[in-house]
């Protein structure tokens, strides 16, 4: 087995920022931060990111999202996404985590980073006793519901990406314990066969801080070191700092 700094994801020398928003953040201002901080990367002036955080329920529509697969127009606000993938929901209960690295300095294998950012979820979820899966020619990390009349399996982390000049943004959404019936207004990334789940309908009642926890760590194993940025009462959201421009 490859020690972690033998990864080709992996960097000793790139020192990953890693902020934690106490506060819904808006999509719209949400893209629009992560679109200034990678243009901020590419200039060399800002270090690379992850940003963990919880959106107001709605939805977004991916590059590849069909019309017909938005089942309910009128139940939750609709957003367009420059990220790769189709529709999905977001809202309270769900870890949402932006993923603002710069692959020029890790890998331009784009499959790899994938393969890393599922690796990364399921090792996530192996330490609360949840066996997570990967599907060929399915995105995301899927869990075996064989008890589910409906559904022999269903995903608990949707992951969509995009990349400019080699810098990643957009991320994983992962089901805590989010308002599931907010699905069925849509077909969530075009699969209709499968369902949706999280650590809440699978039994484990987990908070977000523990999981937020497990995430951290499990990311310096992949991905290297990191840097927590600390709130203080100087500290703005992304939402107070679109505000002020």
């Amino acid at each position: 087995m490859r020690k972690n700094n033998k990864r080709p994801i992996y960097s000793e020398t790139s020192i990953v920022e890693w902020l934690i928003e106490e506060e819904p953040v808006r999509y719209e201002k949400a893209v629009k931060f992560m679109q200034n901080r990678v243009a901020a990367i590419l200039q060399g002036e800002k270090k690379e990111l992850i940003w963990l955080l919880e959106h107001p329920p709605l939805y977004s529509a991916g590059t590849s999202a069909k019309d017909e697969d938005l089942l309910i127009s009128d139940k939750l606000p609709v957003y367009k996404s420059g990220r790769g993938g189709q529709y999905t929901y977001h809202g309270p209960g769900q870890r949402v985590i932006y993923i603002m690295l710069d692959l020029r300095k890790r890998t331009k294998d784009v499959r790899l980073f994938i393969s890393e950012l599922e690796g990364w979820i399921i090792d996530v979820l192996d330490e609360f006793n949840i066996k997570g899966e990967i599907r060929k020619n399915r995105v995301g990390v899927w869990v075996k519901q064989p008890m589910n009349a409906n559904n022999s399996e269903s995903k608990i982390a949707a992951i969509g990406v995009r990349l400019k000049k080699w810098v990643s943004f957009h991320g994983i959404s992962l089901n805590i314990s989010p308002d599931l019936s907010h699905y069925q207004g849509i077909i969530p990334c075009g699969i209709n066969e499968y369902g949706v789940t999280s650590f809440e309908d699978l039994g484990y009642i987990i908070s977000m801080a523990e999981v937020d926890i497990s995430l951290e760590k499990n990311f310096i194993k992949r991905f290297g070191p990191i840097h927590k940025i600390t709130k203080t009462k100087n500290h703005k959201t992304a939402d107070q700092q679109m505000e002020s421009r």
